[in-house]
Order: structure tokens, then C-alpha cells, then sequence
């Protein structure tokens, strides 16, 4: 693991020195949410920094079918390095096999591969999903003094972050001080603010009861947010928790609606994976995994 100072450092040592070439880079990116966008930007902004860099930009639309397409396109072309948001992470261990086969450095960014090893000039820039709904969720226990009833609204079934954060938040319940905790319901609405105020309408017409919602990430919490007030059922004692610490979250967390999120660096995310291209097409050796932490975010 490359610890936030080591990936600081890092940076500074390549905007220090001057390129011998330039770079042309290829990214997909599984679709144009506004958590996505934010990871673009940030790999806009690091190319910017560095003379020479060009980064050709794709959206898949969220689909895989689409996704392989731009990577071949890629290939062909004869990029420096390829840059793949994954719209599915059971789909990563063709895309490894297919770019590494073309000898091309391949630099997965935010949705974790579902390889069960990246092999040499294969890395994965983003953040370790194992601390944010864990985080997420012992807050959430905080404010409930460990016991009470929990919606959980998941993310995209076929991304990791979503399978691993549902994981963590369930293992933080099973355990003392928030064993008390229970789901009462569960359910994907795929990151999507509309999809989860759908979710939460219907929920709350089953007559629905609970005491907190724990959501994968701010959209869908925001959506359940919304869901709630139309109904005339958010109050004060509502717990309501995401994850990204997103401009719109931290504006329902000021107006007292949004209890607790997990800050993810999505312009650190972007613009790491684009100096690891970089650095990769350069032949500069890159660890496998450039971890950049996540912190927890709440009203104080």
C-alpha cells in the first residue's frame, strides 16, 4: 500500500521534472454520474499539470459491451496507458487480459477489479472500501446507541464498492456495541438519487418502520431524503447516512437532514490514476493498489 504522503510525494516529484515525451492516455469511465464527473475532472486537472499529456475520455453508458469496445479502440491506437472506471468488476479479468496481452500499462480507477490478483503494470488507484461503510456504520451505531432498525439502500450489484460496503455495515451490526442494530429491509437502487426515492416511497406505502437509512452513497441517500420529507416523515431523530461527502450531501448534511457521510477524494482518485499512467508509460515501477484514505464526515 502507497500511503496518501507517498502518493503526495510522488506527484511532486513528476511535476518537478520536466516530460522526455509526451503521453497519450485512454480512459473509460462506467458513466457520467455526478460522482464520476468528479473523477474526470480530477484526471483532467492532473493532465493539465503535465505538458504533454493528452487523455482521450470515453463514457461506457454503463455498459460493458460498450466498455470493451473503447478499450479495443484503445489498443489500436497504440495509447502510452489505458485508464478503466469498470462498469462491472466481474468483467475486469478479461479487460487485465485483453490490454496487458497488447503490452499497454492498464490503471483501474475508483471501482475496485474483480481480479483476484493484478499482474505486473496493472494497479488500482482509489480508496480501500473496507473502511468506509465501516466507518459509516459505527457513526450510524453512535447516534442509535447501538440498537434500533435500519433500511439499507445498496448500490450497483454488479460493482464491488457496493458489495463491500453492504459487507462492512453488516458486519459492524453483528457485533457489541451494535449488535442491537437490525436491516429490516435491503434493497439496490444502482447509486441513483430517483431510483432510491422510488425505493423509499415504497417502502414508506408498506407502512414501513425504521430508524435509520444507511445508504452506499450520498445520491441514493439524498433520494431517500426526499422521499421522507414529501411524506411528512423526516424529523430530527432521523438518521440518515451516505457515502462521498458530495457538494449536494454536505448541503443536506448543513440543513440537519443528512446525519453522517464518508468523504472520498474522487479529484485525488482521478488525478492519482493519471499520474500512475504516466509514471507506468515512463517504465517507472508502480505499487499494485495507491490507497487514498477516506474520512469520516459529520454535523460537527
Amino acid at each position: 500500500m502507497l500511503k496518501q504522503s507517498a502518493l503526495a510525494a510522488l506527484l511532486a516529484a513528476s511535476l518537478a521534472s520536466p516530460l522526455a515525451q509526451a503521453e497519450k492516455i485512454g480512459a473509460t469511465i462506467a458513466n457520467s454520474n455526478p460522482w464520476l464527473t468528479r473523477v474526470r475532472a480530477g484526471m483532467q486537472q492532473q493532465a493539465a499539470r503535465m505538458p504533454g499529456v493528452k487523455v482521450q475520455f470515453e463514457d461506457a453508458q454503463d455498459d460493458i459491451g460498450r466498455q470493451l469496445s473503447q478499450i479495443q479502440n484503445f489498443i489500436a491506437q497504440k495509447v502510452d496507458a489505458i485508464i478503466v472506471v469498470a462498469v462491472d468488476s466481474q468483467a475486469t479479468p478479461k479487460i487485465t487480459k485483453l490490454v496487458t496481452q497488447a503490452g499497454i500499462p492498464l490503471i483501474y480507477v475508483n471501482h475496485p477489479p474483480g481480479d483476484k490478483a493484478l499482474p505486473p503494470r496493472v494497479t488500482f488507484v482509489g480508496s480501500n472500501e473496507k473502511e468506509s461503510g465501516t466507518m459509516q456504520t459505527r457513526e450510524v451505531c453512535r447516534l442509535m446507541q447501538g440498537k434500533g432498525d435500519v433500511l439499507l439502500i445498496v448500490g450497483d450489484l454488479a460493482n464491488e464498492s457496493a458489495l463491500q460496503r453492504t459487507r462492512d455495515v453488516k458486519e459492524v451490526i453483528a457485533k457489541p456495541p451494535c449488535n442491537g442494530m437490525r436491516i429490516v429491509a435491503q434493497q439496490a437502487a444502482t447509486w441513483s438519487r430517483t431510483q432510491a426515492a422510488d425505493l423509499m416511497n415504497n417502502w414508506l406505502t408498506t407502512g414501513m418502520k425504521f430508524d435509520a437509512v444507511i445508504a452506499n452513497n450520498d445520491e441514493m441517500a439524498i433520494g431517500a431524503i426526499q422521499s421522507l420529507k414529501a411524506a411528512g416523515k423526516m424529523n430530527s431523530k432521523m438518521i440518515v447516512a451516505g457515502i462521498d461527502a458530495t457538494h449536494d450531501a454536505l448541503a443536506a448534511m448543513k440543513a440537519g437532514d443528512l446525519k453522517v457521510t464518508v468523504f472520498q477524494d474522487a479529484l485525488g482518485q482521478g488525478g492519482g490514476g493519471v499520474q500512475a499512467a504516466v509514471d507506468m508509460a515512463r517504465g517507472k515501477k508502480v505499487p499494485s493498489q495507491l490507497w487514498i484514505p477516506f474520512e469520516l464526515v459529520t454535523p460537527a
